[in-house]
């Protein structure tokens, strides 16, 4: 079997959560894995890490490759990283369901399209927290 080296990787910064939503590291666990469900990626491993006094860390790993979540509830701000390879996986409705449950009040972020030669790369950024993802 030949595989394709074609990826998209999603980063974006979420801005203006709530602090409760971001301090704990099993409830994201579980949304991480909902959100990677709704790609259609195939799940291997997940692997969460609590901070204290609070924060958090969330690696999802893929046979596609990873969705990662890192968390500063004291800023409001995570870090959410999604990274796919194949043309099956829709990474863009992991980010989405993200946004939905973390409600930000801002979202800077961009897309890579890799493996495919010269990385191209879009812009994801939105004031209102809608993604923006062609």
């Amino acid at each position: 079997m030949v595989y394709s080296t074609s990826g998209r990787h999603i980063a974006v910064d979420l801005w203006g959560v709530d602090f409760d939503l971001l301090k704990d590291a099993k409830w994201l666990e579980g949304h991480a894995v909902e959100a990677v469900e709704r790609t259609g990626a195939t799940v291997l491993g997940v692997q969460s890490q609590q901070f204290e006094p609070h924060g958090a860390t969330v690696l999802v790993l893929l046979s596609e490759s990873h969705l990662s979540i890192h968390t500063y509830p004291e800023h409001g701000f995570a870090a959410v990283d999604v990274y796919t390879c194949g043309e099956h996986v829709v990474p863009e409705e992991a980010i989405r369901y993200l946004i939905e449950i973390l409600k930000p009040e801002k979202v800077f972020g961009k897309k890579l399209v890799r493996g495919e030669g010269d990385m191209r790369v879009e812009d994801v950024s939105t004031a209102r927290g809608e993604l923006q993802i062609r």
